[in-house]
């Protein structure tokens, strides 16, 4: 079996745009902090506060970058069907571009919650995925 990155265009477009999100939040997360936080260096628990939401918004996205990673590549690398990895990964990216926005801009716990499960389960599937084809080798 020989893999074809031109197959999984989407699931590696996904994986840049991840990175790149990423990034974009680790920058956002530093606006605004102040010297009063938390003892664990990080801002002090209140969703009301922008600086707050901002902190846990990159926190998220770290939390869940090496399981939809690790997903993703072994999912290819096992040659799962290139549609439902492209189609995963993809979901997966624009439910937590969505996540982010609602996370930095409102207190909306629903929508954020809604947006996270929804990549949880885009990460579960592709592993399943991986672990279908592991074993299928």
């Amino acid at each position: 079996m020989t893999f074809d990155p031109s197959l999984y265009a989407h699931a590696l477009a996904s994986l840049a745009i991840w990175a790149i999100l990423s990034q974009v939040l680790a920058g956002v997360s530093t606006i605004g902090r102040t010297p009063d936080r938390a003892p664990c260096g990080k801002p002090v628990r209140d969703y009301s506060n922008p600086v707050y939401r901002r902190e846990r918004a990159f926190a998220n996205a770290i939390e869940s970058s090496g399981p939809f990673v690790a997903a993703t590549v072994a999912a290819m690398l096992v040659g799962a069907s290139p549609f439902w990895v492209n189609l995963l990964a993809s979901v997966f990216v624009v439910a937590r571009i969505a996540m982010a926005v609602v996370h930095v801009r409102t207190e909306n716990q629903t929508m954020r919650s809604a947006f996270f499960a929804i990549g949880l389960f885009m990460t579960a599937g592709l592993a399943l995925l991986a672990l279908i084809g592991a074993f299928a080798l």
